[in-house]
Parts: structure tokens; sequence; C-alpha cells
């Protein structure tokens, strides 16, 4: 069978890759190179992708996974990005609406707080207004009682009042691997772990790649007629390589997030709110946890690997008992937490939390096309500007016309439900399929909302592959989300299946440490791996789950 997206695969699908000259090549698989290579394959151009990670390693599985109405960016006065990051939201939510949850956010307004009651209610109208904000999903203002009543937990002292707006909640790697699903079943191609080592040129012009395939030491040229740089922390690597940076740089600020047990921390829902130093940080319940964050600090360290110090958990855990006294958490509380970087474009003389989140397009002489800074949910408008200026730079070249932006229309892979109207009917109809294909009602539910459409074929590998789910040691639902992910997600080691195919790492890590080792062996068979690999992928597991739980000791970061 033809798996175009399948890990065991990818030695063949590079050497495919090698053979041809495509009309753009990507350089990182995290939500802006994902958006990239789908906006310029549906467009018509011949589009490859190589991510030197796993897809969506980086930022793009480490933010607060928030599809963003851009709240934050009204108090810079940033309207234009207000406007632009509000509507895309409602469009991720009806091309995607398995990884995109409307979540009703409560905005605490206390005594010497961000916002006063008359800036926060006059704040949220321009911003529903700018938005576009559906006429359901307004801001409504809160007396004290009204806000106590929505969240119990909140301190009651300085307390004045609440605002209650909506926010989208996403699955941010999950969003990015549907975006490349979708790309890869309209013809692009796109492999993990595969390193841009140099770039390539001719007559002072890049024309593509050296790649390296880090899983089997191999390398391959890649050639193009254009290369787009969107390695996200990474960019000023890559325009090193080209000679070309130059001006302006990157600023990476790193972000923390703590995730405690729902039991010990009972948030009925998602709070926005003030810290003791001036900042705002969310904890949002999800899943049965509640996780907090984010933390806000420059970062000179490494840059594919990230940790959280006892300094940030100490400050988030601060931040929380400063708005939820009753509930005194400690260190001891926390589960699990990640760290991730914002590439953020540097501006003297600004602290992290003042730094823009606009995006910016860089081309350098050799015509090696940079996109840097942006956000999650922007990125589908970020991805529309780069390939706009591809589609101009190859008509000049007399290398095609293209139409224009396709995307706003185009549902993701796992999104073709008709609309986020019809989610909740779609979700209960695959629930009575999955207990029909032998799992609970609970399991099938929570297969549904995670891979929408694309259920069916995990339902089809559960009844078909019985013997071998058996032999596995797996449940059900897990031997056929596993499989999933290893045919049609390109999942090449345990990381990717624990991290960012299920995000379990995060937010279920007792059940990461309960299937670990079935899951590590039954990889291990498939995949053909020796004792030697079989043992660097349980080592780096281990490392994963040690670096979510216990802190790392640095100097103390500067908020801002």
């Amino acid at each position: 069978m033809n798996q175009p997206f399948a890990s065991g695969n990818r030695p063949r699908i590079l050497r495919e890759i090698e053979k041809q000259q495509f009309d753009v090549l990507v350089i990182g698989g995290g939500i802006t190179g994902a958006g990239i290579a789908l906006d310029a394959q549906s467009r018509g151009m011949k589009t490859a992708l190589v991510e030197m990670q796993d897809f969506a390693a980086g930022t793009s599985s480490r933010s607060t996974k928030l599809i963003h109405g851009g709240l934050r960016y009204l108090k810079q006065m940033e309207f234009k990005l207000v406007a632009e990051v509000g509507k895309e939201r409602a469009i991720v939510y009806e091309n995607a609406p398995h990884v995109t949850t409307p979540e009703w956010m409560l905005l605490p307004i206390i005594e010497g707080g961000t916002y006063g009651k008359f800036a926060t209610s006059i704040g949220l109208r321009i911003y529903d207004a700018l938005a576009g904000v559906r006429k359901n999903e307004r801001r409504i203002m809160l007396s004290k009682a009204e806000t106590l009543q929505k969240e119990p937990l909140l301190r009651t002292d300085k307390l004045k009042g609440g605002g209650y707006y909506v926010e989208y909640r996403t699955d941010d790697a999950r969003l990015t691997i549907e975006v490349i699903k979708e790309a890869v079943r309209r013809g692009a191609q796109a492999v993990n772990y595969v390193m841009a080592e140099d770039l390539l040129y001719e007559n002072g012009r890049v024309v593509g790649i050296v790649a390296v395939d880090l899983l089997s030491g191999e390398k391959h040229t890649i050639r193009a007629k254009k290369v787009v740089n969107a390695a996200g922390p990474w960019v000023d690597k890559i325009r090193e390589k080209d000679g070309s940076r130059k001006g302006k740089r990157l600023h990476l600020t790193k972000g923390v997030h703590l995730v405690i047990d729902g039991k010990r921390f009972p948030l009925r829902q998602a709070v926005y709110f003030d810290t003791p130093d001036g900042r705002m940080v969310f904890a949002i319940p999800r899943d049965g946890k509640t996780y907090m964050g984010t933390t806000d600090t420059d970062y000179h360290g490494d840059i594919a690997n990230p940790k959280m110090t006892v300094e940030d958990r100490d400050y988030i855990l601060r931040a929380a008992n400063f708005m939820f006294p009753t509930l005194a958490l400690t260190a001891k509380d926390i589960e699990s937490s990640w760290a991730g970087l914002r590439p953020l474009i540097h501006e003297d003389g600004k602290s992290p939390s003042e730094l823009s989140r606009k995006d910016e397009i860089f081309i350098s002489e050799s015509g090696l096309l940079t996109i840097a800074g942006g956000k999650l949910t922007g990125y589908r408008k970020m991805a529309e500007r780069i390939v706009d200026l591809v589609a101009s730079r190859l008509k000049e070249e007399g290398a095609g016309s293209y139409p224009g932006c396709l995307t706003d229309k185009i549902p993701l892979s796992g999104g073709n439900i008709g609309g986020s109207a019809n989610f909740e009917s779609f979700v209960q109809s695959q629930v009575k399929r999955g207990i029909a294909s032998g799992l609970s009602a609970e399991a099938s539910e929570n297969l549904a909302r995670r891979y929408g459409t694309n259920v069916e074929r995990i339902y089809t590998i559960i009844r078909e592959r019985g013997e071998e789910a058996a032999v596995s040691g797996l449940p059900k639902d897990v031997f056929g989300s596993l499989v999933y992910a290893m045919e049609e997600e390109m999942a090449a080691t345990p990381e990717d299946y624990f991290v960012r195919r299920t995000g379990a790492l995060y937010f279920d890590i007792n059940w990461v440490r309960q299937w670990k080792e079935p899951v590590t062996t039954y990889m291990a068979r498939v995949l053909g791996w020796s004792e030697q690999e079989m043992w660097r992928h349980r080592e780096r597991l281990e490392q994963l789950i040690k670096d979510a739980t216990v802190p790392q000791i640095s100097a103390v970061p500067r908020h801002a």
C-alpha cells in the first residue's frame, strides 16, 4: 500500500525527493513551515518540506495551546494584529474543529491589576469589534459575586469583578501535523529528521540544500526554484549558512508551563490573571488537568532543549498562589511541564514581554526567503504572505502563474466534517462506531475528538489487526493510535508518539510510564531497530520524563 507519510517509508520518500526539482522547498516543519507547504501545494506549486527534528518538535508543540484572539495586543496598540488573529481563529475552528475548541476565559479584575473595570469593558468591546467575534461569544462583564460563581477558587479580598470572553484552545502539535498531512494528501512531500546541512548555489543564487537524514546518516541533495527558511528559533542559523544574517535578528525568549492534576487544582474554567510582578498568565483546565503559564525570559541556551528551571517553576507557583491562595500549591503538586521558545524579532531596549509578536520576511541576495517571528494563530496569514511573494518571483522568472491563497476554505486533515456546527453530532456518531469496534465509549470519544474524520482509519486498524494488537500487549485504542501515527503521521520514535501525536507526556505522564515499554518494543520490531537504537530511544524517553518533572537549577530569570 502506498503510504506517502509513513515513518517506515522515509528512505524511499527521500530517494524520490532527490530525483525531482521543486518549485518550493520549505526548511522547517513547525506550524509556519506546515502552513507554507499547504498554501504552496494547494496553489499548484510542487512543494517539499524538511524538518530537522520531528514535526512541531520546537515552538509548535510548546505554546500555551491557545488560538489567541489577541487581547494582550490591544495593550500594545497593535490593532491590525488583533483584527487579523481574531478572524484567523474563526477560520482555523471551521477548518479543524477536532483540534480547536472555544473556551470561555475569565479575566478577574483586581485592585491595582493590569485592567480596571472600565478599561476591561472598553477593551473587550473593542476586541469584539476588531476580532469579528460571533454574537454568542461576545464579552460579558461580571460583578464580584458573578465572578466568584464562575470560579470560586479566586482570591476575594482584592476582587472587583470580571470580564468574560472567548479564546480558542488547541492542540498545537496536532494542528501542525494535520496541516502537513493535508499538504501531503494534496501531493507535497514532507520528511522529518532531515537537516539542511548546507545550501546549494548556482551563479550566486540558492537552488536547494544538502540534507542529512539524521536517522540513517545518509546525505541527499534536494533542489528547488525557491527555498523558504521557516526554521523558527533556528532561522538565524540558516541565514548564517547563507551569509545573510545582517540587520534584524532573532531574540529568543522562553516560556514555561506547569501541569497539575485537576483534583489538586479543581479549576472550573480558564482564567487569565495578574501576577504579583504585573504580568499576566493563564490557568486552563484540560483533560482532567490544569495547566498554568507562561514565563517570559531571555534565552541563550540549547535551542533544541529548553528546560524548566527551579526559578521558572517557583515563579508560576507564586503567581497561582497569589490568585488562588486557598490552594497553597507546592512543587510536589507538579505532574509535568514544558518549556518552549518564542522566536521574536529583536528590538533594542525592549524587555521580552514588550517585543512585538509580528512576523517579518527577509530576502537575501541569494534569493533565500526567510520568515521569522509571528504567532501560532497567525500561521495561515504568514504562509499566505510568503507564498504570495514566492508566486510573484516565480512569475517574474517565467516559471508559472499561480492563483491567490485558497487555504481559508480548505479543511485540514481530519477536519472535513462540514464545519464546526456538525462536530458534536459527528463525535457521537463515531462513538457508536468505536463501540462496534470493541472500544469503550470513553476511548471512542477521545479518539474521535483527537483525530476527527481520520478516526475511521484507526477503527479499521483495530478491526483488521486484532491479533497484532494482542501480541503487542497494547490496548486496542493505544495500538490503533500508535499504528496510525507510524503509518499516516510519520511518527519515527516513541518520543514522537508520546509527546506530539498524543500530548501524553504533558497531560497524562503516568500513561506514558505505563505504555512506554510495549510502544518502544512494537516500534523497534516494525522499524527494524538494533538493540543499540532501541536503548537510545528508551534513554531519550526517560530523559524527557525527567525534564518534564525535575527542574534545572540556574540563574534567576528576569521577567518583564
